[in-house]
Formats: structure tokens, C-alpha cells, sequence
């Protein structure tokens, strides 16, 4: 990835965070088997600072959207502790096979690994990690749903373990779903993140990548104006 990808890929910068559209089938660390990562790229974002930003939390490979980075040492506790405490907001676009009967709801279902082996694995589990994810639908269309998901914890592969245990998998998750030729359809649309005790939360929107585009609209989103807003840069830099 060149300077001028991931960069193209900014959506937000201050002087103590970035946040980037991650892009979808793009592991963010270094996997066991090689290949290309996000984090490999980071040394294009410091922006004059001595030291490339680290990720202060993660996405699954297969979803896309906002993913924040922390600028600096200080900055990047600052975060952590928010993402542990809960503080910070985050908001998924998914598009399920079949769907909720109702409008809004909240799923309440502990999560453990499957595989002692394969920690990331996951399944329900009454003994497990307690997990809630509320979620609302977003439109319809046949055999599809298009969801807005809320986790209120941060299990891993919690939005989908959710999903698949109602009913309705995510459209192309290849674990947890029906097999399809398509990218897993789970967006990281939206996170909200109170950094200052004075100044209002920072709030960043992540467009939603080409591959959901025309399900979206299947669903009934009105893709030219959905917020497709151009990067916020604001000065500061250190």
C-alpha cells in the first residue's frame, strides 16, 4: 500500500488520533501465514510526528470501516481506557439472511471460543463471556435485512456469532454464514469518542465499501446520499 492509499483511506486527524476506513479482507495485525497487513503501513500516517500511530483496538479481516489509531504514547492509553471502560460508541451496517420480525431488539447471549485450539472461534455459550449487541433494522428487501448492530461489548466475532445464533447470518461470513462468493457484508460505520471532558465527543462516519453497495439498495438505502462526507483533517499535529 502506498503513501497515497492509505492515506486516501483517512477519515479523521487531530493531534491525538486518526481514524481510517479500513478496507474489507485486510488482516491489522500480522497473521502466522505472512501476507500484507494493515499495521505494515502505519509509518505513511505519522504525519512530522517521530513515531508511527498504533491501533488502539481491532476489525475482524473481513469487515471494513472505522478504525482508530493513537497518534502517540499518551494517546494511546487514553484510548485504551475508554474502549475498556465502554465509553466509546460504535455502530455496525450488516446485511443478514432472512431477519428479525421486529424493528429493534437486544441480543443477550454469553460467548466462549469453540476450539481451545482456535481462540478466535467462537460460539454461545451460557458459561462464557457475557455479550449484548442491540440492533434495528434499516430496510428490507425479499431474503434480506439490512441491520444497524450495537455492541455493547466486545467479544470476539460477537457481531456475527449474534447474527448466526438468530436466524439470520451475516450475508457472506464465510464462518459463521452460508457460503458465498462475496466479502463478508459488516461495515464499521460509525464510532463516537469522547477524548476531552470540555470539548464534545469526536463523531466519525466511514462510507460503506463498493462490495454492500448494491444490497444496501436492495434494502432500500438511497445511495446517493448516503454520507459519503470527504476526510476530516483538522491542523494540529502534534
Amino acid at each position: 500500500m502506498t503513501e497515497d492509499e492509505i492515506q486516501a483511506l483517512l477519515l479523521y486527524r487531530d493531534g491525538l488520533i486518526l481514524v481510517l476506513n479500513k478496507p474489507v479482507n485486510m488482516p491489522v495485525h500480522r497473521g502466522p501465514k505472512g501476507g500484507d497487513f494493515f499495521e505494515a503501513h502505519f509509518d505513511h500516517l505519522r504525519f512530522g510526528l517521530p513515531r508511527a500511530p498504533a491501533l488502539a483496538h481491532r476489525l475482524d479481516k473481513d469487515t471494513s470501516g472505522c478504525l482508530v489509531l493513537g497518534r502517540h504514547r499518551k494517546a494511546l492509553e487514553k484510548l485504551m481506557q475508554l474502549f475498556k471502560r465502554g465509553e466509546i460508541d460504535k455502530s455496525y451496517w450488516a446485511i443478514v439472511e432472512g431477519g428479525p420480525e421486529a424493528d429493534t431488539g437486544l441480543i443477550d447471549l454469553a460467548l466462549a471460543p469453540r476450539d481451545p485450539d482456535r481462540g478466535w472461534w467462537m460460539k454461545v455459550d451460557a458459561a462464557g463471556a457475557p455479550s449484548q449487541t442491540k440492533w434495528r433494522v434499516l430496510g428490507r428487501a425479499n431474503s434480506l435485512t439490512w441491520l444497524e448492530l450495537e455492541p455493547l461489548t466486545g467479544r470476539t466475532h460477537q457481531l456475527r456469532v449474534h447474527c448466526q445464533a438468530m436466524g439470520w447470518p451475516i450475508y457472506g461470513d464465510p464462518i459463521y454464514g452460508t457460503a458465498q462468493a462475496e466479502p463478508l457484508h459488516l461495515h464499521a460505520r460509525s464510532i463516537k469518542i469522547p477524548l476531552s471532558r470540555n470539548k464534545p465527543p469526536v463523531e466519525v462516519v466511514a462510507p460503506p465499501p463498493a462490495h454492500m453497495l448494491a444490497r444496501l439498495a436492495k434494502c432500500g438505502a438511497d445511495l446517493a446520499n448516503l454520507d459519503q462526507s470527504q476526510p476530516i483533517l483538522n491542523a494540529p499535529t502534534i
